[in-house]
């Protein structure tokens, strides 16, 4: 046999579908699947559809169907043998030597797998048997009752050196393939090989197909030198290449189970039971490359879920490393935290499935634990520091092959930056008291741009964040001032169509106001403004307070109203001229970091700040309205 079946299944899980055949065909996502257009039969609607989970693609105008190598072949005409010289190559696979001794060892695969399927049954039967009571009550004291083992294919290895081996050996396997399955311990310093698993419960692995590989087994005395103990690395058992549960994951993924990877056997078969079907789990290691291949196989953002502790976060940090470089468009990762001291058993049992359905509507994608890491107790007082953590993101980000995704990275950790640097700032209350000095004094004006503490996002101004924002109450008041002085348009008529509106309402309401006006039809009794309009005002009107805002109301005498109105609509051309500014300032840092552009958005800041502290103090305002002792605007 030429290729053996091992190798092809080899390039299989190094190529998915979509690869190889989004070289020929313009591919989109549709769901779980790809579509696009027959490479068989012209046609203008795609009826050619491509899935990843499955292994095969499926063309309903031509009725062909196949995987990997059936789509070399009949797109290109190559006999199969040439199909899979050049599939591996793609996939970086040497072609097996053909000889009589690859042919047996591929048929020597076939042998270890009927070995291996022999000892799990053996396991589970010792289990069930008078044998296994106490890893049965060990397993109910876990809530893993007998439909669960039963599930799970659990089994129990007993204490005895040669059980396995005896009852293996009845049924004619040989010692040297129970040696070779890992099932045995042997070496040149043991003279009888002996069972490699001893009073332990026993957990198969299986491979993709469901065959099993390996086993994990979970000790029950507390003295022995390992809790977990795997089976060692074998023909068929390479545990840096296989999930727990993969098998059973990958099908329920493909249903629309979410997809979580998790770090224990239990851990994983608490999550199955709960009802998250799609758990799997690495086999005590780090999450490796090939894991997360298999993982992308089964879907596009499989979330990590670590324990809530030291070790879990270290981990979580670690596949972040691992993933960066092989990111696609569409590729990535999500991370849970569960709560300090518990993992996924713990919190179910405990908690029950609503905790964990919490845990996994709060997931981190990558881009945010990745800069998470990064900040985690990091000093940037200083410029030097600074650059330090844009050198470590430059580099970190470069990591990444992806053209596409690393662009976004890069603008994602830029505009991460900026708001961590952005310089802190007072909160502003639009009712015009300033907080953070306690301030009380009428008609204080609060700028459109209250800055965010650091290292949160910077609150956007009306003006960067554009006509569908909601009414900023300065522009309320200026129009709630027109509404009830509409005088103030004969004396400043040009002025007032001159202001900007960030508030695409605000602006048609200042418009009709001035329209309105002209035509003799702007006093409460007599204007008519269409329903939208009449709307708009009632908002104006209800963001009015008459503490706060006296000098806007009908009673205030024109002298006050005039004071009032040039101090506020000439503050607010500053602020709206600075919002504009600021807008230049962050898009300026985006494309590119530099000290000189963080020093220009910290500029626009402080000047947007200072107008935060303006006020008019006229000796006599307030007097023509009655209110002798109101000085400040």
């Amino acid at each position: 046999m030429r290729f053996p079946p091992s190798f092809l299944d080899e390039i299989r899980a190094r190529l998915p579908v979509s690869d190889v055949v989004g070289r020929r065909v313009k591919l989109r996502k549709q769901g779980r699947e790809f579509a696009g257009l027959s490479p068989f039969n012209p046609e203008k609607t795609p009826s050619f559809f491509v899935n990843d989970q499955k292994g095969f693609y499926h063309c309903f105008s031509s009725g062909k169907h196949g995987d990997v190598f059936d789509f070399l072949m009949e797109t290109e005409g190559l006999p199969f043998g040439e199909a899979v010289e050049r599939l591996a190559s793609m996939a970086g696979l040497p072609l097996p030597e053909v000889t009589p001794e690859a042919s047996a060892r591929e048929e020597r695969r076939r042998t270890l797998h009927d070995v291996l399927a022999l000892a799990a049954t053996h396991f589970e039967e010792a289990l069930q048997g008078r044998a296994g009571a106490k890893a049965r009550g060990y397993l109910a004291d876990r809530g893993l009752g007998p439909s669960t083992q039963k599930r799970f294919r659990m089994g129990y290895s007993t204490p005895e050196r040669f059980n396995l081996k005896e009852a293996l050996g009845h049924l004619g396997v040989s010692v040297a393939d129970m040696v070779e399955t890992g099932l045995l311990v042997s070496g040149d310093d043991i003279a009888v090989p002996y069972d490699r698993f001893r009073d332990r419960v026993m957990f198969p692995i299986t491979d993709l197909k469901g065959r099993v590989v390996g086993f994990g087994g979970r000790a029950l005395e507390k003295d022995v030198s390992a809790k977990y103990l795997n089976s060692p690395e074998t023909p068929l058992f390479h545990k840096g290449s296989l999930l727990y549960n993969g098998f059973s994951a990958r099908a329920a993924t493909h249903k629309g189970a979410r997809l979580v990877a998790v770090e224990g056997y239990v851990d994983v078969i608490a999550m199955v039971e709960a009802g998250f079907e799609g758990a799997v789990a690495p086999l005590g290691t780090a999450l490796t490359e090939d894991q997360l291949q298999l993982l992308w196989r089964m879907g596009d953002e499989p979330t990590l879920l670590f324990d809530g502790d030291k070790a879990g976060r270290r981990a979580a940090f670690r596949a972040i490393d691992v993933a960066l470089p092989h990111l696609k468009p569409g590729k990535s990762l999500s991370f849970g935290t569960l709560p300090e001291g518990q993992d996924p058993d713990d919190l179910i049992r405990r908690s029950g499935r609503e905790a964990m359905d919490n845990v996994l509507a709060r997931t981190e994608p990558l881009a945010a634990m990745l800069w998470a890491r990064e900040t985690e107790g990091t000093n940037l007082e200083t410029p030097e520091r600074r650059a330090a953590l844009e050198a470590r993101l430059a580099e970190i980000v470069a990591s990444i092959v992806d053209e596409s995704v690393r662009r976004h990275y890069r603008q994602d950790l830029n505009e991460r930056m900026r708001r961590l640097l952005s310089p802190p700032a007072s909160a502003v209350s639009w009712s015009g008291t300033r907080r953070n000095q306690g301030g009380s004094g009428k008609g204080r004006w609060a700028p459109p741009v209250p800055l965010a503490p650091r290292g949160g996002d910077i609150a956007r101004t009306a003006a960067v964040r554009g006509g569908t924002s909601n009414l900023p109450r300065n522009e309320a008041l200026l129009l709630f001032c027109l509404l009830n002085h509409p005088w103030l348009m004969d004396e400043t008529g040009e002025e007032i169509s001159a202001l900007p509106f960030a508030n695409s309402e605000a602006a048609h309401l200042c418009r009709a106001l001035l329209e309105a006006h002209m035509d003799g039809h702007i006093s409460p009794e007599t204007l008519a403004l269409p329903e939208e309009l009449e709307a708009v005002r009632r908002r104006v009107c209800a963001l009015a307070s008459p503490r706060m805002d006296w000098p806007a109301y009908p009673d205030t005498g024109q002298e006050d109203v005039r004071l009032w109105w040039r101090q506020r609509s000439a503050l607010h051309l500053k602020a709206f001229a600075l919002s504009r500014e600021l807008r230049e300032a962050e898009q300026q840092l985006g494309d590119d970091p530099s000290e000189a552009n963080f020093a220009w958005l910290r500029d626009v800041h402080e000047r947007l700040s200072a107008i935060e502290g303006t006020e008019a103090l006229v000796e006599g305002f307030g007097a023509a309205s009655g209110r002798a002792s109101a000085r400040s605007i």
